[in-house]
Order: structure tokens, then sequence, then C-alpha cells
């Protein structure tokens, strides 16, 4: 992958093949902040939010408006129905096709979101194995029949690292490492190599810090905006069908699946917004826990206005200035 080479863009040709990004937990201010970041470095901008690939999901993931999308193109973005099979292999290859195509437009691909996983995939190259329905079908029959345990100790015998880092109760877990171990003739736990390094050439990334209260206040002030509208996409989303009912599974579906709830009598509209606040904080820990392990992002400290309020700042780091 080439440096970004637009001439007002990242110092990248000091610092190898560092993409830049912002990042950050949800409601922290990144859409805001990135159309002018984006604007001033010549940049497209590449997301990296696991929601924002679904179509139709426009309201409860407060995925960038036409008019943002008009100022600054953006990537990634409605790739998949929610009922289709999506993952982060599938993800890592667009990403890559769509960097691809930004750079060759003498562009800077400028990464902005708030999904780890997507982004360590874009920046690190992560390798994330395939899957064989055959044979996890026939490793889930199993486990139904002898009990997670016992396949606990099958993949000891295999992989003793893996399995180590993983409860033995586990089912879904302790399938897909042996599902890996069965169709690549490697360790499930050699792939997670990888994820304990972070080459300081592969990025360059701006986080968003903001005090839990005032993080908490975000969200909450976010929830209660925009309750009617994700109640009116989820109405329209369960009358189109096409299986976004078993979406509404999905640990993901943060507050469709409780909009789907009052609409269906299960809840009060006052205890799905409360569930949603409820679940939306507890997605920004993980976020930020994620973020945190990452020696490459460099915080940077906003207030009640979220990252919008420290344009300047992101700026000047994804710049390289002052080093």
């Amino acid at each position: 992958m080439s440096p970004p080479r637009a001439s007002d863009g990242p110092r990248a040709g000091s610092r190898g093949r560092s993409l830049p990004a912002i990042v950050g937990p949800t409601a922290s201010g990144k859409t805001a902040a990135s159309l002018p970041v984006a604007e001033a470095l010549g940049a497209e901008i590449v997301s990296v939010d696991s929601m924002l690939v679904y179509r139709g999901m426009d309201v409860g993931t407060a995925k960038p408006s036409a008019a943002e999308r008009a100022r600054v193109p953006h990537h990634l973005l409605d790739l998949a129905d929610p009922a289709e099979p999506f993952s982060v292999a599938v993800f890592q290859r667009c990403a890559r096709e769509a960097i691809a195509g930004i750079e060759g437009r003498g562009r800077v691909p400028l990464l902005v979101g708030g999904s780890g996983l997507y982004f360590r995939a874009v920046v690190d190259g992560l390798v994330f194995p395939g899957i064989d329905p055959a044979t996890r079908a026939l490793l889930e029959a199993e486990v139904a029949a002898v009990g997670p345990a016992a396949l606990h100790r099958r993949l000891a015998g295999l992989d003793p690292a893996g399995a180590a880092k993983m409860e033995p109760s586990n089912a879904r877990r302790v399938v897909r490492a042996l599902e890996v171990a069965a169709i690549t003739a490697r360790p499930f736990s050699s792939f997670a190599e990888a994820w304990d390094r972070y080459p300081p050439e592969a990025a360059r990334a701006a986080g968003i810090d903001l005090p839990r209260p005032v993080l908490h206040r975000r969200i909450e002030r976010r929830v209660e905006a925009i309750m009617p509208g994700l109640v009116e996409e989820t109405r329209r989303l369960l009358d189109q069908g096409s299986g976004f009912g078993a979406f509404l599974t999905a640990t993901q579906a943060i507050g469709y699946a409780e909009a789907a709830a009052f609409l269906e009598g299960r809840a009060s509209l006052e205890e799905a917004a409360g569930a949603t606040v409820r679940r939306t904080k507890a997605l920004a820990r993980r976020q930020l826990a994620w973020f945190r392990r990452d020696p490459r992002v460099r915080w940077f400290a906003a207030g009640e206005d979220g990252a919008a309020g420290i344009v300047d700042d992101l700026l000047g780091h994804l710049r390289g200035e002052g080093e």
C-alpha cells in the first residue's frame, strides 16, 4: 500500500505506510470532526464501524447523512443487508479495495470509526481464518451430544495455548477453534500472535477522550433525540422482513432490539430508551478498552461538544506537526 499522496496530508513519507485515523467511543463526535479534518487533508473517509455497513440502519447507527457524504466522500457504508452474512474478513477486502481506489486518485484515506477490530483489520492486515460449514456442523452436533468440556479437552491436546484462553463451557469459541484447526492445519492461537503487535508505521491515530460523565451525557442526549426516528426505522425494517427479525437477536443490534420490544408491546418507550442508553454506555466502555491497548493512538481531551471542539488538535497530529 503506497503512502498518501496529497501534498497537505500527513507526513507519511517519514512514517512508511501510516494511515491517518480518528477513533474513539460512540457519541464522541467523530463524524463532526472528521469532515473538516478530511477537507484539510484532501482526504476521503473510510468508515471502520461494524454497524455502518448495514443498509437501512441509519438512525440507530448515527450514519453520516446524505449532506455529509456529499461534502466528503465516504466509503464502506451500506455494504450489506442486516440479515445478510457479513464478516470482518469481507470488510477487510472491501477496505483494501476502497483504500487502493482513494490513493489511486491521489487522495488520502482517512479512517474514522469506533470498531477496534475493524480498525486493526485494515491497518495491521490481521489474518482471519475462513469457515467450513460442513466441519462446523459436525462439531456443533458433537458439542450438543457430549458437551463443550469434552471438545475443550480435545482442543487442549491440539492447541494448549488457545484452550487456556477460553472457558471450557464456551461452546461457540471451542467449536470455532477446532474448526480453524481442522481447515487450516494450524493452531487457532497462532492466528492471534499478530494481535499483540502494533507496528508504529502502520497508523497515525487520534483518539477522542471525554470524561466519563460527559460521554454519558452525550449518549443520553443522543438516544433521547433519535428514539422516535429509531422506532420508525425499526418498524420499517420489520415490515420489510428479509430476516431482519433474526438480526435483532445479535448483541450488536443496540437500539433496534429495544425499539422492536416497544413495537411488540414488551416494553414501554421509556424502558426501551433506558435499555438503549445502558447498552450504548457498555459499548463505549468496550471501545475505549480496545483502543487504549493500542500504543499508536494519541488521545486528545474533548469537552461537552465532543471532537468537534478539538479539530485543530486532531489535524495537527495527523499532519505530524510539532514532531
